[in-house]
């Protein structure tokens, strides 16, 4: 055992516990970050002008702060770009996360010097949790990587601009970087496909003992691999232990990682935004991920069936309720106060909180009132691929209301399953029903026959990584929408 990995244990013991009383003390931690950031916004122009002099209690910031997201919020974040001082939180940020958006293009986030230190200490702490659980500290030993966006940034009016995983890449402890791979100049090329290939060149003879990155990516980087060597990727990294994932469910696409690794493997799942840190899984066995209330965040949740209400109900955390599906609010110490992220969660336990990211809550089918969510899509093809023993890729669903073969309106699944893959009999039509069995809407609409069954069109080999490229979002923290309300994605499918 090196010397890392021995000063580890005792360490993450220390940090678990203090996550573990962070836990039991999380709805007081949440009234003190609000009332923190009560203070520090009256100190900005959002604040003045948006009365919070006024704000005393929880009532009173329903009254002052509405739900916004980030087009709403976009004239107070595009004067802090530009350089204005004291807009969203005092001075100015310590970077400008770049995202990609939907309506508003590039997404400006800002990450202050106060949030800074919860973006590195959550990831640490993920990980510290995991060796305290598990007494594994063996893998601070090897080589580490992490497949991200590139860490080169620009400036906009004398703030460093940039990826979230390339801002977090240049806080990674010095302790770490000599373990670090790819290369800082691998990191920085922008052609996925090349990069990918780099950092296969770079990593292929190492003593590769985590791995972290967005699954459907890193499952480019394990096929290269085993390409590249005729062998699995653990028989290529014996010593590789813990895989460290976020961004999508990994469900879907657990089967084929294992099998491209030869073996089961720890995971360590997390949910890092660019607005802030929110969770992170602090135990192997447990459901859910650990919610961070000492974070430098204030939650409200919207319950989803109301989201798109002209006042919907806004709950704190002692308000929410297991098993319910909630739009997430946050108010952060990077400046955002009552900011739609775009994410639904669910609680899975309440002593203590912890959630599972259900969706997103524009990537939802409701052409018909269905109000159909990625959480349910996913649970009906992993249940019946899983029957089966069928190896799915990647799909994305999307509504046809008006069939060009005529007849009644349905839902279009374009599924990409493993190379070879002859569907059984009936496979559809199981899909289909398993949907019903996740959501009372749609079961009605097929009963009635408003909705005729799924129509599933398998996609060849490749078809999404192609999509993604055209779109030019392959790779990074790019996901493919599970759902889509509209038929962009089908269309672009459909010409592949």
């Amino acid at each position: 055992m090196g010397l890392k990995s021995l000063l580890a244990k005792p360490f993450a013991a220390l940090i678990a516990s203090k996550v573990k009383k962070e836990a039991a003390n999380a709805l007081k931690d949440q009234e003190k970050w609000f009332s923190y950031l009560v203070v520090q916004g009256r100190k900005t122009r959002f604040g003045k002008e948006s009365g919070f002099e006024k704000i005393n209690s929880y009532s009173d910031w329903k009254n002052q702060v509405p739900v916004r997201d980030y087009e709403a919020l976009k004239p107070w974040i595009d004067a802090a770009v530009e350089g204005e001082s004291d807009v969203l939180w005092p001075g100015r940020p310590l970077y400008w996360a770049k995202t990609s958006g939907t309506t508003s293009g590039v997404k400006y986030i800002p990450i202050t010097k106060e949030s800074i230190p919860f973006h590195i200490n959550s990831a640490r702490n993920a990980l510290l949790c995991y060796i305290a659980e598990t007494g594994n500290s063996a893998f601070v030993d090897g080589k580490l990587i992490f497949l991200s966006g590139s860490p080169e940034m620009d400036k906009k009016h004398g703030v460093f601009t940039g990826r979230l995983s390339g801002i977090v890449n240049h806080h990674v402890p010095q302790y770490l970087r000599r373990n670090q791979l790819p290369s800082y100049a691998t990191n920085c090329m922008e052609d996925w496909e090349a990069k990918v290939r780099k950092i296969v060149d770079e990593t292929i003879s190492e003593n590769m003992t985590l791995i972290s990155g967005i699954p459907p990516w890193v499952q480019m980087y394990f096929d290269l691999l085993s390409e590249r060597s005729g062998k699995s990727v653990g028989e290529l990294f014996p010593n590789f232990s813990v895989f460290v994932y976020g961004g999508v469910n990994f469900e879907p696409y657990r089967a084929r990682i294992e099998q491209s690794i030869g073996r089961k493997i720890n995971t360590i799942e997390t949910y890092p935004a660019s607005e802030g840190f929110i969770a992170y899984q602090d135990k192997q066995a447990a459901d859910g991920l650990l919610l961070l209330t000492n974070n430098g965040i204030f939650y409200e949740f919207i319950p989803v069936d109301e989201y798109f209400n002209e006042n919907p109900s806004r709950l704190q955390l002692h308000e929410v309720e297991l098993n319910k599906n909630y739009a997430l609010l946050l108010s952060t110490n990077a400046g955002l106060f009552g900011y739609s992220i775009g994410d639904t969660v669910k609680f899975v336990s309440l002593k203590p909180y912890r959630i599972l990211v259900t969706g997103r809550i524009k990537h939802f089918i409701s052409a018909f009132g269905e109000h159909v969510i990625g959480e349910e899509v996913e649970f009906a093809l992993m249940q019946v691929a899983k029957k089966y023993g069928v190896e799915v890729i990647e799909f994305t669903v999307a509504p046809q209301v008006n069939p060009p073969e005529g007849g009644m309106p349905y839902h279009e699944w374009f599924v990409e399953f493993a190379e070879g893959t002859v569907l059984p009999s009936g496979f559809a039509e199981e899909v289909d029903h398993a949907l019903q069995q996740k959501n009372i809407y749609y079961q009605d609409l097929i009963s009635g026959s408003v909705l005729k069954p799924l129509v599933l069109r398998q996609m060849k080999k490749g078809s999404f990584i192609e999509l993604m490229k055209s779109m030019g979002k392959l790779g990074g923290q790019n996901k493919v929408p599970r759902l889509s309300n509209d038929r962009k994605l089908a269309e672009a499918l459909s010409r592949i």
